[in-house]
């Protein structure tokens, strides 16, 4: 980066900055991972000069063969690694890929049914008001069982029936358990509705083999690449058998929903990146790191409860751990900072029922993925569940009332007493020398 040095000493100066705080924090938000250094020279290639509006062999711009190579080369990897006859790698990220699937298959005001964002699922499956989903058509959301936090399918089966949504989408956020794709067929061939899997999440468990895949199952599959996939930021839209068999024309609708429905011309060095983290993906050794990052998660969710604090629905059975932070008395919000503090990268999070809004929530979200691409191992895990149980025990307690002016005052004075706190400081001094065993690739 010498040029860079030379040309923005700023930029140059803040970029270095963002790479010590990665090398020197557990990086535990699951939404979140570590490139390998392929991925990264290939984002970072003459391929960002190109522009090439269309699809492979339709361009509107000359000098694309190469780029129809690319192109072509990372479609192939994703209709080999999932077993689909269709992929779309361009959309730019996963909400608009979300946006592109219901433009292909809803009209303005038909009705989606996803999960209650409170409950695990996401702002593009039904938000209200404020998402573009809850803007342009109906909504309605299933939630989880309010006595076991997991899916209760006879439950959504109800809720889902009653409703008669036009698009059923499963795949969450913020959900630790296996999802059921057959039981999510059942029921929307009951209620005669498309069936969709956002698999973002668990892209790198199907991958590796240790998730069921949705695609035997669901219509359309929509995925981000930066997960637990490992790629850069992205997102691909598959359409499975069962999809054309229902609706020959779905590629050709959901082609030009992407383009020139809702992206202009694709990022090329994106697709040529995710084409990598796709290759990178069909090896053993990428089953392997899948494999580990279910143990290494239930190996942390074990510790955190030996340590007083409750996952929801008791457990993992993939990449995530989502906590509920009432039994501690303690803000989520509150509970991320001082973590931070304590050198712990995670983040805040709603969880089933929860009495809290979603700026100051009751729990905590945090996974394995990017722990595990630095090598880390289930007694590595239990050392992670132990910081963080000391450092929430530092913070027990610091809980946020529901009147807003005396809230932001608590919430300044919790922040103050947080920067004081010396055993805070003195986990993060612990955790920077623990993970120099453990380089970022």
């Amino acid at each position: 980066m010498k040029n860079l040095q030379k040309t923005d000493p700023q930029i140059y100066t803040l970029i270095k900055e963002e790479e010590k705080r990665q090398k020197d924090v557990l990086e535990m938000i699951p939404s979140e991972n570590y490139t390998s250094q392929s991925v990264m020279e290939t984002m970072g290639s003459v391929l960002i000069n190109k522009y090439s509006e269309g699809y492979p062999q339709k361009r509107y711009y000359q000098g694309n063969k190469v780029i129809d190579s690319v192109e072509e080369l990372a479609q192939e990897r994703a209709k080999k690694l999932f077993g689909v006859p269709y992929a779309n790698v361009q959309p730019y990220s996963g909400s608009p890929a979300n946006a592109a699937i219901y433009m292909a298959v809803l009209k303005p005001g038909q009705k989606l049914m996803g999960l209650a964002l409170d409950h695990g699922g996401h702002i593009t499956h039904g938000l209200e008001v404020v998402g573009f989903s809850g803007t342009f058509y109906k909504t309605a959301h299933y939630k989880v069982s309010q006595k076991t936090r997991q899916l209760d399918y006879d439950e959504v089966e109800k809720d889902v029936l009653k409703e008669k949504p036009d698009l059923l989408i499963c795949g969450f956020t913020a959900y630790s358990r296996i999802i059921d794709w057959a039981k999510f067929r059942q029921i929307a061939d009951k209620a005669g509705c498309w069936l969709m899997a956002d698999m973002s999440h668990i892209t790198g468990l199907v991958a590796g083999g240790v998730h069921p895949s949705p695609v035997p199952y669901v219509d359309v599959v929509m995925t981000t690449t930066h997960k637990t996939l490992r790629g850069p930021r992205g997102a691909i839209i598959m359409v499975t058998d069962r999809g054309i068999k229902k609706d020959p024309e779905l590629p050709k609708r959901i082609n030009t929903a992407v383009f020139p429905g809702l992206q202009g011309g694709p990022h090329d060095n994106q697709t040529a990146a995710i084409a990598v983290a796709l290759k990178e993906a069909s090896t053993p050794k990428f089953k392997k790191y899948a494999e580990q990052i279910v143990k290494n998660a239930k190996a942390l969710s074990e510790e955190l409860v030996k340590g007083g604090l409750e996952p929801v629905s008791g457990g993992t059975d993939n990449h995530l751990v989502l906590v509920d932070l009432q039994n501690k008395k303690v803000s989520g919000k509150i509970a991320a900072e001082a973590l931070e503090y304590a050198g712990i990268v995670l983040n805040y999070n709603l969880v089933p029922y929860d009495p809290m809004p979603p700026m100051y929530t009751s729990g905590i979200r945090m996974g394995t993925p990017a722990l595990t691409t630095r090598g880390m191992k289930e007694k590595d895990m239990e050392k992670v569940g132990k910081w963080m149980v000391r450092a929430i025990k530092e913070v027990e307690g610091y809980s946020l009332p529901e009147d807003k002016t005396e809230r932001v005052k608590l919430l300044e004075e919790y922040r103050a007493k947080i920067a004081k706190n010396q055993n805070l400081t003195k986990i993060a001094t612990e955790i920077k020398k623990f993970i120099v065993k453990f380089p970022v690739p």
